[in-house]
């Protein structure tokens, strides 16, 4: 059963952890620039980075699974219905937020810690990223539907084409052509359209389930209230979690732009860590609903055990390696000079690290009750975790 679910998510997590490179390699660049005044900028535009590809992945990881358990049942064109009004849901969404940040963006940033010094770098980054916003919820609202049909390497592959092309245009807009945290978010919504298109393509010319019709996109009351039912409880869950995010940054905020700063290079490692973890709760998740659907509930016992064991291992060796690299690791986003910014970072690292196992064994709690189609009980759990924090 491992192997199974662990050939499913191990694309899909090298999918995530290069997803990831987009902010850490603005991160490496902007931290260049003197006086950290871009880094902070940047970090004070992700919680609202946060809030939009958890839009995206409300979509997708709200669909998703609804169409995993029709395709266990082999209802073909039932999936194909979900994923049509899955996929318009996207354009409403990323349409609406942009909308919504681009008129809101002053007030929505001064009451996430911005400040009259450090507004006009937020403000730069965040206007030209929410230009992209489509290309996000594309991205990352298709690719579930790519991995639960068993294409999880080339959505793999298409998230590090943009990451690549990240990686080559960053250098190049931020200092060879002096636009600085504006040349940051430039490269990655380039970046983040040719993944966007690179999934659209494929999906259109391998993935029969994905070659959608205009009858398929047609949003129907049925099909979108099924989804939105579905997906209603899985949005309270990333709102919850996204609210909690929110409140630990305005505490953060308050202790000054050195502390803003080490939080912001700190958490970045910290989910780049555990991560993966979350990837394999997500890959179990499909791996529940196909088995629920097809009404094959020992496999899913089975699975369990695997997935824990798992899960468990991984987190283990996560937790060792932050903990002994923490410092080196802070140097990656930090100047070696900036040694308060490094201590408080190494500090949040060591702490954060200790406790992987109990973070790898929630996300496998929410991958089972998505996949059993009891999302609710994800959200309770939500609410208990953050709560306690």
């Amino acid at each position: 059963m491992a192997r199974n679910i662990l050939q499913m998510a191990l694309p899909m997590t090298v999918a995530q952890l290069i997803n990831i490179l987009y902010n850490i390699v603005d991160r490496m660049y902007l931290g260049r620039l003197p006086g950290h005044l871009s880094l902070t900028g940047l970090g004070l535009c992700l919680p609202i980075i946060s809030i939009l590809m958890g839009f995206a992945n409300l979509c997708g990881m709200g669909g998703a699974p609804l169409c995993s358990i029709h395709r266990g049942k082999g209802e073909n064109e039932e999936a194909e219905r979900i994923l049509g009004n899955s996929f318009t849901l996207l354009l409403l969404f990323g349409g609406g937020l942009t909308v919504f940040c681009l008129a809101f963006r002053r007030p929505i940033l001064y009451l996430f810690g911005a400040s009259d010094l450090t507004f006009p770098y937020a403000n730069d980054y965040l206007t030209i990223y929410l230009l992209g916003t489509l290309f996000v919820m594309i991205g990352l609202g298709m690719n579930p539907f790519i991995n639960a049909q068993g294409f999880s390497r080339m959505g793999m592959m298409t998230v590090a084409l943009g990451a690549a092309v990240n990686i080559v245009l960053d250098p190049i807009f931020i200092f060879a052509l002096d636009m600085g945290v504006r040349g940051a978010a430039l490269a990655t919504v380039l970046a983040q359209g040719v993944s966007a298109a690179g999934i659209a393509l494929y999906g259109w010319r391998r993935v029969p389930l994905l070659r959608l019709e205009r009858r398929h996109c047609k949003v129907s009351r049925g099909e979108l209230g099924r989804i939105m039912n579905y997906s209603l409880l899985t949005c309270v869950q990333q709102s919850v979690m996204n609210f909690g995010i929110l409140m630990v940054q305005g505490l953060v905020n308050s202790f000054g732009v050195n502390v803003m700063a080490a939080f912001a290079a700190a958490v970045k490692i910290d989910a780049f860590a555990y991560l993966p973890v979350q990837d394999f709760g997500n890959a179990f998740s499909t791996f529940v609903a196909q088995n629920t659907g097809a009404q094959k509930t020992e496999r899913i016992r089975r699975g369990i055990r695997s997935a824990v064991g798992v899960s468990i291992g991984f987190c283990l060796v996560s937790s060792l390696l932050v903990c002994l690299f923490a410092a080196p690791l802070m140097g990656l986003f930090v100047e070696p000079g900036e040694t308060e910014i490094i201590a408080v970072g190494v500090e949040y690292l060591r702490i954060e690290g200790m406790c992987y196992c109990g973070i790898g064994i929630l996300f496998l709690l929410y991958g089972l009750f998505r996949g059993l189609g009891r999302p609710g009980v994800s959200v309770v759990l939500t609410v208990v975790s953050l709560g306690t924090r």
